[in-house]
């Protein structure tokens, strides 16, 4: 690894929340990856390791993802994977459901080759006009296995990420999380992603002098405490309640950055990570890093 650039090196006693973003890594994990984290000062990195639209399971580069996973160990950088968006445990399409199994044990595995602290799923739909509980029910049979898995002491975290609320989501209030993890038996190796946009858009209103905070602690009642694995730290183009996943930079959309702010000060969320998944680009997303952080220090 060139020291010429290196990632912001972290404290000796890490940041309480380390920032950083969603990077591209077509083209090399660490070639790629890890250059784009490091041109806008990330502290922690999320990655697709296949197609995000797509069942194709492919293998990765050895060379690289030792390169990337040596690199980020030496710098303290917390690692995490998302897992493709067509995945949907509660489909009444057996083949989706089948792909789907295959397509998040491959994210599990790549995740443990390159270090990953968790891998992120969105928790999917009842489709199919088939009830909740019903798909529920699916979700145990195939996810269940997956989780057992999940056997060596470097397996990543399962962390189930909330959806907007649109159509028949199977998880998107933070109460709905109650049900899920009971019919995964609370595994050990479940947690949670929150998506502030997602859980904004869900009709959680996180403005206000307490809004951030009563959701969190909506979230702690539901799941308990230490499961809060990862934060994708989103703003919104919508209001509360809108029902629609679109994500906006830091500060420009219906959250603001007051609850940002009060997000790095509950208890729930004491050494986890926060993601940006926000328009701009490298530009825009260097931006939402830097003032991220600045909320953090103050």
């Amino acid at each position: 690894m060139s020291s010429a650039h290196p990632l912001p090196s972290r404290d000796p006693l890490p940041s309480r929340n380390p920032v950083g973003s969603h990077v591209p890594v077509a083209g090399g994990l660490h070639s790629v990856g890890l250059s784009y984290a490091r041109e806008i000062e990330a502290e922690t990195v999320q990655v697709f390791v296949a197609n995000p639209r797509g069942w194709a399971t492919p293998a990765g580069s050895p060379a690289q993802d030792a390169a990337f996973r040596e690199a980020c160990a030496a710098e303290s950088v917390p690692v995490y994977v998302h897992a493709p968006y067509l995945i949907n445990f509660g489909s009444h399409t057996e083949a989706t459901a089948q792909r789907s199994v295959e397509s998040l044990r491959h994210s599990l595995r790549r995740g443990r080759e390159i270090g990953a602290l968790g891998v992120v799923v969105h928790t999917g739909s009842a489709t199919g006009g088939r009830e909740r509980g019903v798909a529920l029910k699916q979700v145990r049979e195939y996810l269940l296995p997956l989780l057992d898995e999940l056997t060596h002491d470097d397996d990543p975290f399962l962390l189930l990420e909330s959806t907007a609320g649109q159509g028949a989501s199977l998880c998107s209030r933070t109460w709905d999380f109650g049900p899920y993890f009971e019919a995964l038996d609370a595994h050990p190796r479940l947690g949670v992603c929150l998506d502030t946009c997602h859980v904004f858009a869900a009709g959680h209103d996180l403005t206000g002098p307490a809004g951030m905070h009563q959701t969190l602690d909506l979230l702690v009642d539901t799941v308990g405490e230490g499961r809060l694995k990862l934060i994708h730290a989103n703003d919104s183009k919508d209001v509360a309640g809108a029902h629609k996943d679109r994500h906006e930079n830091i500060g420009a959309g219906h959250i603001g950055e007051d609850p940002f702010r009060a997000l790095m000060t509950h208890p729930a969320t004491a050494g986890v990570p926060l993601v940006i998944e926000t328009p701009g680009g490298k530009e825009g997303h260097a931006a939402d890093v830097a003032r991220l952080k600045k909320l953090r220090d103050g």
